[in-house]
């Protein structure tokens, strides 16, 4: 099946059950509207799937991982051999992530989407890593449609298994180069605006990494309105993966959470490929990444928290999580004015 089909499947958000939700939001018995964006996540998840009543029991994180070539131009602190170290560790319960998510009960999924050697992770590899697009694209747009499948096909997967509400995370190191590139194009803004230290740089490595954008945007010069294009000439397996857990989420009615820059990049990309991808995802945290808030923006999206994270892996994505359950807990559980007898809140315009 060819992205652009399966795009044309989706289907708008359920206003009925949007309405359905804030009505039970104005009934419970507390000031309206007083739990401000808890209660605004959980009526956009009622568009989204379709039903005012929440299914996020279970839930889950998909980190995509995968090696980019770029990182022989001295652009990370860390050599590329992480990437791997990191995406095992996901699996033993080691990374930052994996400890984030059994102490919130959501359970994880590393996909080898691209780690330049075999892991123990999911396997869907494409290619061991991408090419260095400081000299030749990143990968073929066959590769970059094969990664953005992957995503789509991990949604679907995990929603049959029962899964209500997916957060994305990836492991990539290089990957907050290949972000910067992505977003400089898509979003039509100097490089210089858009890039980052990343896990930590020096002066002389950063302003090596800006230079390596620039100079491979100017070489392959890719479409800043063909998301593909961009993706497969200055973008990584990982971030054309995500986006198609992004896609995923639109085509199969599951609403997914956006991480950090990383996971935002991805985001931007689905958007683009597909604008009414927006409406099923939901922003969790503002990275100290400076492109995020751009992001952010760009898709019309307000994040709830502001924790100067910059981890990756999904972890701020894993923090939203606990603060979903308690708004369901409300949304679910707590007694309407109907209930104890109290005349309702009415509302002023």
């Amino acid at each position: 099946m060819k992205i652009n089909d399966l795009c044309k499947a989706i289907k708008p958000i359920d206003e009925q059950a949007v309405m359905e939700s804030q009505k039970r939001w104005n009934s419970i018995a507390k000031p309206l509207h007083s739990l401000g964006k808890l209660e605004d996540a959980i009526i956009r998840i009622a568009g989204i799937t379709g039903d005012a009543t929440m299914h996020l029991e279970k839930k889950g994180l998909v980190t995509m991982c995968a090696d980019n070539g770029v990182v022989e131009e001295g652009v990370t602190q860390s050599g590329q051999e992480v990437t791997a170290i990191v995406t095992e560790n996901f699996l033993t319960g080691a990374a930052t992530a994996s400890v984030m998510c059994k102490k919130v009960g959501a359970d994880i999924f590393p996909v080898d989407i691209g780690v330049a050697v075999d892991t123990n992770a999911i396997n869907r590899k494409i290619a061991y890593g991408t090419k260095n697009f400081a000299h030749t694209p990143a990968m073929t747009r066959e590769e970059a449609e094969k990664a953005i499948l992957v995503g789509i096909q991990m949604v679907q997967d995990l929603k049959e298994q029962g899964y209500g509400i997916l957060a994305t995370g990836e492991m990539g190191i290089g990957n907050t180069t290949t972000s910067s590139a992505v977003v400089s194009v898509l979003l039509g803004k100097p490089v210089e605006e858009m890039t980052g230290r990343g896990a930590g740089l020096n002066r002389e490595g950063f302003n090596k990494k800006i230079l390596t954008i620039k100079n491979a945007i100017q070489l392959h010069n890719p479409d800043s309105e063909d998301a593909i294009d961009v993706l497969s000439k200055v973008g990584g397996l990982d971030l054309a993966g995500i986006a198609g857990v992004f896609l995923g989420g639109a085509i199969y009615r599951v609403p997914i959470l956006i991480d950090g820059f990383i996971s935002a990049a991805g985001a931007l990309c689905a958007a683009r490929i597909c604008p009414k991808t927006k409406d099923f995802m939901l922003a969790t945290h503002v990275s100290k990444e400076p492109a995020a808030v751009m992001i952010l923006k760009e898709l019309g999206l307000e994040a709830p928290l502001h924790c100067d994270m910059c981890l990756g892996e999904g972890t701020g994505a894993v923090a939203f999580y606990p603060i979903l359950d308690l708004a369901n807990e409300v949304y679910t559980k707590m007694s309407t004015f109907e209930d104890i007898k109290v005349e309702q809140y009415e509302e002023y315009k």
